[in-house]
């Protein structure tokens, strides 16, 4: 529970005729971390000597292709069957989606597999490709259709069927604008080229004149070389027919004519969809997996005839990691298992905890990896947390509805296809539940609404020495007391950390300290309090004080007294459990009294705004509640808490495991 997994190494040998069916059953397992070891290879001169570094297999390349057009297929079917949905089916889909039926597939070779996807892939592409030609082709053309009303849209002052001014064998046609003042300059200009030109010029509006100039082919570059010093903007009117009006129109009713064809072709990919979709998943998920075995040999290293490869395995799986590999190998292998020492560096976290506890290794892993030798706080972070997300939140109506988001939403939602969604929905229940407990014993529901509102007075749950209404001072010391415990609790942990490390020194400057601190300090406040104690109360106090400013001034020096005030502060930090509590309680009950003034202050529809106010009025203070709640659990573990002990590693135990959320195997 305090430890993560204790790890081995496992350095495996076995003929190139067997790595193979090894690679597929360890990947199927899902037990074990490859480790890379190509690189180690070419940094040592005497393993370089008799193993070289390895290669992914031939087929790779193959197997990417096939994925790359699966991928795409999958992409574009989720995004067909999706075409029509209302808002309604998308919240359904998010957060209700369906559970996939797993596809039985047999245990085949890569070659097997890339004919049986090719044979798939051109069947769906009989279905599909005119489809989708259909849709570029209709795209396509409204697109152009749009770039050409943008045109006519700056010609609808010209009478012409723009037809006509389309380039012949002898003359070239050029429509474009020109501001104003301008225009008369240009045709000045563009007059000294050639007499063999005809320019029409027609006042369009107040700051531009539509220029039409018809002329001789030979002066063509010439005349485009003069309207680029005027910014002439030239428009293209080619394929245009009839009046610029007339096309517009034309255009328009070919664009709904476009939409209705699309909207058809998208219907028959949606069916095209319905039909594959469950295939191509499965397909995915095959060649996924077979591109993950494919690429993991580069990993490895290799002689003439054999593979040598590296995998980090749970010391409770060694036996039935060893066991597999020789039954895939029919023996011919040989498998080194490597004790590891508890201070190494480079050993992967696997953290082990079970039931309620498990989701919560989530929240730690948020932070940072775990290092291997040190302690696992999961077990004080899913205890912790939840009550301080309920002591923030206070309130058991707020705590019920978020008890609800956490139980329908993620754990029964979401949480159906993703587990970290149920994760987060045990957390965010386990959560709920407390701000519901602590909320009813301190009289906060829906802030005073019980009393204020029902008249009823006090909650009969409320203790009331706890009433958050009037005792605020007792909540006070109930959250610096928590600080207190679970800060000692920290220097517990990183005294453990630090003694398993060798670092006594710090174990006695960095956390023992604060424990002498704390003696000192309860001995003189004994002292204090206590007539019959008295002057011995003082001098023990002052001894124990004494010797933690010694060994503050022993870990840092002068710089070290200064980390008294860090203790203070995280300390005191707990007092943000009351602020939070009493925020939510602050806010509620200024809702609560607004709708009770809007309903007697105001006839008739006074009734309808206190009710409006006050629905929206919890809903705005109960999701931010809600979010200040999480955040502020999560500071209280990972500064307060964590900053106390917590080292922190550098790798996550990554098994390498084949993905079967669209397929299963067949025994």
């Amino acid at each position: 529970m305090f430890q993560t997994e204790r790890m081995r190494k496992l350095k495996i040998i076995t003929l190139d005729d067997y790595v193979t069916p090894v690679i597929r059953d360890l990947h199927e397992a899902g037990l074990v971390q490859i480790d890379d070891i190509s690189d180690r290879i070419q940094q040592n001169p005497e393993v370089a000597e008799l193993i070289t570094p390895s290669k992914s297999t031939s087929k790779t390349g193959k197997v990417s292709s096939l994925l790359m057009r699966t991928t795409g297929l999958s992409d574009l079917f989720g995004e067909a069957l999706s075409y029509g949905d209302t808002i309604k089916d998308k919240l359904h889909n998010m957060f209700n989606p369906d559970v996939p039926v797993r596809k039985p597939v047999e245990k085949v070779d890569v070659d097997s597999l890339c004919k049986y996807a090719e044979s798939i892939l051109d069947e769906v592409n009989v279905d599909v490709v005119p489809i989708q030609e259909k849709l570029s082709a209709l795209d396509n053309e409204s697109s152009k259709l749009i770039s050409k009303i943008t045109v006519a849209k700056k010609l609808t002052n010209v009478n012409y069927n723009l037809e006509i001014l389309e380039d012949t064998k002898t003359t070239s046609t050029i429509v474009g604008r020109i501001d104003v003042e301008s225009a008369s300059e240009l045709k000045a200009e563009l007059s000294k080229i050639t007499d063999e030109i005809v320019i029409d010029d027609i006042h369009s509006d107040e700051l531009f004149d539509t220029i039409i100039i018809v002329v001789a082919n030979e002066y063509r570059d010439e005349i485009y070389s003069s309207l680029r010093r005027f910014n002439f903007e030239n428009l293209d009117v080619s394929e245009m027919e009839g009046t610029p009006s007339e096309f517009i129109n034309n255009a328009n009713s070919r664009l709904v004519s476009i939409d209705d064809e699309k909207h058809q072709a998208k219907v028959e990919l949606k069916a095209v969809a319905e039909k594959w979709d469950d295939d191509i998943l499965s397909l995915k998920e095959q060649l996924e997996n077979e591109k993950e075995r494919n690429e993991i040999f580069s990993s490895f290293g290799e002689t003439e005839k054999s593979k040598v490869f590296e995998a980090w395995v749970p010391l409770k799986k060694v036996d039935e990691t060893k066991q597999i590999i020789e039954a895939s190998s029919d023996g011919y292998c040989v498998i080194e298992v490597e004790d590891i020492p508890d201070d190494s560096e480079d050993v992967p976290v696997l953290q082990n905890h079970k039931g309620y506890f498990k989701p919560f290794e989530l929240l730690v892993q948020m932070y940072s990896p775990l290092k291997y030798n040190e302690i696992d706080p999961t077990f004080f972070v899913a205890i912790t947390f939840p009550f301080f997300f309920g002591f923030c939140l206070t309130d058991g109506f707020y705590g019920f509805l978020d008890f609800l988001i956490g139980y329908f939403l993620l754990y029964r939602g979401l949480g159906r296809n993703s587990q970290n969604a149920k994760d987060f929905g045990i957390i965010v229940m386990a959560s709920g539940i407390w701000a519901i407990v602590l909320g009813l014993i301190t009289n906060a529901f829906l802030g005073d609404f019980w009393g204020r509102i029902l008249g009823l007075g006090t909650l009969p749950t409320c203790i009331p020495w706890l009433d958050s209404f009037k005792n605020s001072a007792t909540i006070l010391i109930i959250a610096i007391a928590v600080g207190i415990i679970y800060t000692n609790i920290a220097f517990i942990l990183g005294a453990i950390n630090n003694v398993w490390n060798g670092n006594t020194k710090d174990a006695l400057t960095n956390q023992i300290v604060w424990f002498v601190l704390e003696v000192g300090i309860l001995f003189l406040a004994m002292g204090y309090m206590i007539p019959s104690i008295g002057m011995i109360g003082y001098v023990i106090g002052a001894i124990f004080v004494v010797v933690a400013f010694g060994l503050l001034f022993w870990g840092g020096g002068v710089y070290g007294i200064m980390d008294l005030f860090g203790f203070m502060g995280d300390i005191l930090s707990y007092a943000r459990l009351l602020a939070l509590c009493l925020a939510t309680g602050g806010v509620a009950m200024t809702v609560n009294i607004l709708t009770v003034m809007l309903n007697n202050m105001i006839p008739f529809v006074g009734i309808i705004l206190a009710i409006i106010v006050f629905v929206l009025g919890h809903i705005v203070n109960c999701a931010f509640q809600t979010l200040g709640a999480g955040v502020n659990a999560l500071r209280l573990n990972y500064v307060e808490f964590f900053g106390q002990f917590y080292m922190g590693g550098k790798h996550k135990f990554e098994a390498f495991k084949a993905n079967r959320r669209f397929t299963k195997i067949n025994d």
